[in-house]
């Protein structure tokens, strides 16, 4: 997973792709850290879907710009928009389920 440091960065991601993954951790977050992994397992389903990581200590304003302030957080853009967002409890069954209607319909 791409790392990101600029809204300009995330935002043109975002628009670019038809869907988009953004997760926000933290290096001193210890839940944070144990979930990368499993998300970027979870992107390797997805080909279709580009994911990035955003550092959130590190780039307080960016985490401010997309509305996170608990961490981790997910949120996955379909065509531009929002369409999930998971954030401090996050089951990877059900974001998979949830993501693999929209994945359906924009690439089945």
């Amino acid at each position: 997973m791409n790392r990101i440091e600029t809204q300009e960065g995330a935002n043109a991601l975002v628009a670019a792709h038809a869907m988009t993954l953004l997760y926000f951790g933290s290096q001193t977050c210890g839940v944070c850290r144990d979930m990368l992994p499993k998300v970027e397992k979870l992107l390797a389903n997805y080909p279709n879907i580009k994911g990035a990581y955003i550092e959130a200590d590190q780039v307080p304003e960016l985490a401010a710009a997309f509305s996170v302030f608990t961490l981790p957080a997910l949120l996955i853009y379909a065509e531009g928009k929002e369409v999930i967002r998971e954030a401090r409890h996050i089951s990877l069954l059900d974001v998979t389920e949830r993501v693999d209607r929209y994945y359906d319909l924009l690439f089945g």
